[in-house]
């Protein structure tokens, strides 16, 4: 997408293929000899067996700038965790593998359920919380990034282009968002924001009328973009959602915390391609038919937090306008795919927009229903005020794992 469009609402940073990303990669390293940078990954032990994380990992063994890697791990054992160790020894860059089913890491869990402050459910908000924590108690970055282990067409230059805004010393941006295209083999993809998220907003703004906050996600070129980093002063403070929510989630946060122009968005790849959630349109609790409904929640979240009244009818007004636009928009993808000799499954695609507008509803249901409903995790700065020992507690945790089983 080499264009140098400006929506007026955030600022966007294109390719415009004018610079290589070794001098990237050399400004960068300058910059962090005064304001480390540090990533995060959250990652399922499974994701060790798959196609991508290996070679993420030759990816990131050649980035020269990087302070810190924090690899917060889910779903393992004892003997996995060992392995894992082992598969991530390969990265040269200062590293710590984060056990999260640990038994110190589950103690410290069981302290924080005594006090009401424990994430309400496992998963990748979890993760992350996790990761923020473990780095905020280490006070040594002044940049984080976060990327998911399951991207198929990585490259370092996803890196050094998604952090070079907030690490830049002259620019004034807390949070950057990374944008692409999500083409993989011969495919149109990206279906949840292309059906539900784009749609989705274009109705709300029929239906509600104008928003600030609309029109910012709107500005966002991809907002279910795994891809994001950020200046460390946002974090004690950022309320990370615990369910499918994340990335709508950071990007409220952001929009309460920060001005709009101290958020941009940066264009990281020509395309991306990662694993494919299944649509599970038999199960509620899993896939994109869980995940449109805990994004939807997040809207609808943070729209009444700033004022706006939702009724039933108001729900039954959105899902009829979605429905509407979300079949506008389709025509437009199918004609786009076309055009560039790219697949879409155009029935398939109305089989979701159908799923997605009955989640409208049923999101909107679990709102109206559940007014005391936080799904939020407690940020950091409450879980210092309530047990200021905790984020010292939680580094030696990850310490202590590690010397634990440094040798097999």
């Amino acid at each position: 997408m080499a264009d140098f469009h400006q929506n007026g609402n955030i600022a966007q940073f294109h390719n415009l293929r004018s610079r290589p990303v070794e001098e990237l990669e050399y400004e960068l390293s300058t910059f962090a000899q005064t304001r480390k940078i540090s990533l995060i990954l959250p990652c399922l032990y499974s994701e060790l067996e798959g196609p991508a994380l290996g070679h993420i990992l030759e990816e990131l063994a050649k980035v020269p700038y990087l302070h810190h890697i924090v690899i917060g791990l889910d779903r393992a054992s004892e003997a996995e965790y060992r392995h894992a160790r082992q598969f991530f020894s390969v990265l040269p860059q200062s590293h710590r593998v984060l056990w999260n089913d640990s038994p110190r890491m589950l103690e410290l869990g069981a302290q924080l359920n005594k006090q009401g402050l424990a994430p309400p459910e496992p998963g990748k908000g979890k993760n992350v919380w996790s990761c923020i924590g473990y780095l905020l108690a280490n006070a040594e970055s002044s940049v984080v990034a976060i990327h998911d282990c399951d991207i198929t067409t990585y490259s370092k230059e996803m890196l050094a282009r998604l952090v070079y805004p907030v690490a830049h010393p002259a620019f004034s941006y807390q949070l950057s968002k990374g944008f692409y295209a999500r083409i993989g083999g011969g495919k149109l993809n990206g279906r949840v924001s292309r059906l539900l998220v784009s749609p989705l907003l274009i109705a709300l703004k029929r239906t509600i009328g104008d928003r600030d906050y609309i029109d910012y996600l709107r500005s966002f070129r991809y907002p279910l973009s795994g891809e994001m980093a950020m200046r460390t002063p946002l974090l004690p403070d950022l309320r990370i959602p615990s369910d499918w929510g994340l990335e709508i989630g950071v990007l409220s946060e952001a929009w309460r915390n920060l001005g709009r122009k101290a958020v941009c968005q940066v264009e990281i790849a020509d395309n991306y391609d990662h694993k494919h959630q299944t649509l599970s349109p038999e199960d509620a609790t899993a896939g994109l038919n869980r995940m449109s409904t805990d994004i939807c929640k997040a809207i609808f979240r943070k729209l009444a937090a700033d004022g706006t009244v939702f009724t039933p009818n108001v729900f039954r007004t959105l899902k009829a306008t979605y429905y509407r636009s979300a079949l506008d928009l389709l025509e437009a993808y199918s004609h786009d795919a076309i055009m560039n000799g790219l697949e879409m499954d155009r029935h398939g695609e109305e089989k979701m927009v159908e799923l997605f507008a009955n989640n409208i509803m049923t999101a909107g249901q679990v709102f109206l229903e559940n007014p005391h409903e936080s799904p939020f995790i407690p940020n950091w700065n409450r879980i210092h005020s309530a047990n200021p020992t905790f984020l010292g507690d939680l580094k030696a945790a990850a310490l202590a794992d590690d010397a634990e089983f440094a040798t097999p």
